[in-house]
């Protein structure tokens, strides 16, 4: 079995070719996972109250603060799988 590491290298790839875009939400998740399994807890700046998407997704990521990076990678490889 291919180590965790490699299995959430293959969704990101994989994320790029799904078959159908998703909505809003569940490319929220995708990001905010992402963001959680490589760079940890989000220690950003909040962006202001015009960068709607940016608020969006920092939002997204603040949210998974606390989560364990392999749980994120975990996450993110099973919604990836769920897409494709």
């Amino acid at each position: 079995m291919a180590s965790l590491k490699a299995q959430f290298e293959a969704a990101v790839a994989n994320s790029k070719n799904l078959s159908e875009r998703p909505d809003n939400n569940t490319l929220l998740k995708i990001y905010a996972l992402y963001k959680q399994a490589t760079v940890g807890d989000n220690a950003e700046k909040k962006p202001g109250f015009t960068d709607l998407v940016g608020r969006a997704k920092w939002s997204a990521w603040d949210d998974l603060k606390g989560t364990d990076a392999k749980a994120a990678m975990q996450q993110y490889i099973d919604l990836i799988e769920s897409l494709s």
